[in-house]
């Protein structure tokens, strides 16, 4: 029987305030002093050494009807990760000071609270934003790849690129559509078979057929988010394909090439998750993944902000210049 301690539970007494990114309107973030938050009964509190800026964060930033502003203090940061400072009241197994990645929903900030159920150990050294990689291990379940498949993936940003990886790893011959010419250069970095400069559709898929002998593709990820991508996608599947649809599309309603659709007979897939045990699920997988080799982050983080320039990170987010993969906001030193 083992004799190990278990670990350390200290007790939440809040202590002093913290910085907290807060958006007062589109376009515009205010540094406030907050008191640092009490981890309510399950939760942890997490000393914040940065988080992750999503796509999805974009919408908020720049302004849709559905927000109220301003926003919560942190918010929409949920891409933290830092060490255990606190627990609250039931909280067992998780000692103070270990190194976690969370999925909580306010980490523009230098302290958050997040549920004891979505935290993960995090072995490894250096930036780790867990929940986008959750996603991606997630979506790629979805996505029913098997060895031998050809596997297109329209718009190589951060997620593509995760994506990417994932499915040359379990034995198909990737293919990656992108616009700009470092997302190509990228996808080459990383082992994929064929980059192909978005240029127009029809240089696009007469290329894939190519490539394909006339088959096109048994996969087909739309990882952009835009009107355009989920087109070409549409035409780069094969019959009986699968068309796994991961981009975060919120700029609009979308039409569909319903007549595609039907006549490959194709299975359309919504690959986003909301469940957060199945969030943090993946985010494990994720850890695991990154362990083994079979995801390297390292090379996407291209753009990195102290939490004073959290607006030119949203901005740059935004904006996807020439080299941006992720960008990603330090509150404190990575281990």
């Amino acid at each position: 029987m083992s004799t190990a301690s278990a670990p350390a539970i200290r007790p939440c007494v809040p202590v002093g305030t913290m910085r907290a990114g807060v958006i007062t309107a589109p376009g515009r973030v205010v540094l406030e002093e907050r008191p640092i938050p009490c981890p309510g009964p399950g939760q942890v509190l997490i000393r914040l050494e940065g988080c992750g800026v999503c796509g999805s964060n974009i919408p908020a930033w720049q302004g849709r009807e559905w927000f109220s502003y301003p926003l919560d203090p942190g918010q929409p940061g949920h891409e933290g990760w830092g060490a255990i400072e606190a627990v609250g009241e039931g909280v067992t197994g998780i000692g103070v000071g270990e190194r976690v990645a969370a999925l909580s929903y306010n980490a523009f900030a230098e302290y958050d609270v997040a549920n004891a159920a979505c935290v993960v150990p995090l072995p490894m050294p250096g930036p780790f934003p867990a929940e986008p990689f959750g996603c991606a291990i997630n979506a790629f379940e979805r996505c029913g790849i098997r060895p031998g498949q050809t596997v297109a993936i329209v718009g190589y940003g951060f997620f593509g690129a995760l994506l990417g990886q994932l499915a040359k790893n379990a034995g198909a011959r990737t293919i990656a559509v992108a616009r700009r010419a470092n997302a190509l250069k990228t996808a080459c970095s990383l082992g994929i078979e064929s980059a192909l400069p978005l240029e127009d559709h029809a240089s696009v898929i007469e290329r894939v057929r190519r490539l394909t002998r006339g088959r096109m593709c048994e996969v087909v990820i739309e990882a952009a988010g835009a009107q355009e991508t989920l087109d070409l996608a549409t035409q780069l599947a094969a019959e009986r394909g699968r068309l796994v649809i991961t981009g975060f599309h919120q700029d609009g309603p979308r039409t569909i090439d319903m007549f595609t659709w039907n006549w490959r007979g194709l299975d359309v897939i919504n690959a986003h998750e909301r469940d957060p045990a199945v969030y943090t699920r993946g985010m494990r997988e994720a850890v695991r993944a990154v362990a083994a080799g079979r995801l390297n982050p390292t090379p996407l983080y291209t753009h990195m902000f102290p939490l004073e320039r959290l607006a030119e990170a949203l901005d740059t987010a935004a904006r996807r210049p020439e080299g941006f993969m992720k960008a990603l906001v330090i509150t404190g030193a990575s281990a």
